[in-house]
């Protein structure tokens, strides 16, 4: 006796793989996000020296 068909593993993958692209689009949300102001930062300081 089965006690998984192929189908209900092949749903446990695709759910698996939804959770990993959704971890991945929030840590690079979280990475950019800092690394943006950073930047703006330098622009605003080379902004002001340049005055």
């Amino acid at each position: 006796m089965k006690l998984f068909n192929r189908k209900s593993e092949q749903g446990a993958t695709i759910i698996e793989y939804v959770l990993l692209a959704a971890l991945l689009s929030i840590a690079a949300i979280a990475v950019l996000g800092g690394l943006g102001t950073n930047i703006s930062t330098t622009f605003a300081s080379v902004s002001t020296s340049l005055q």
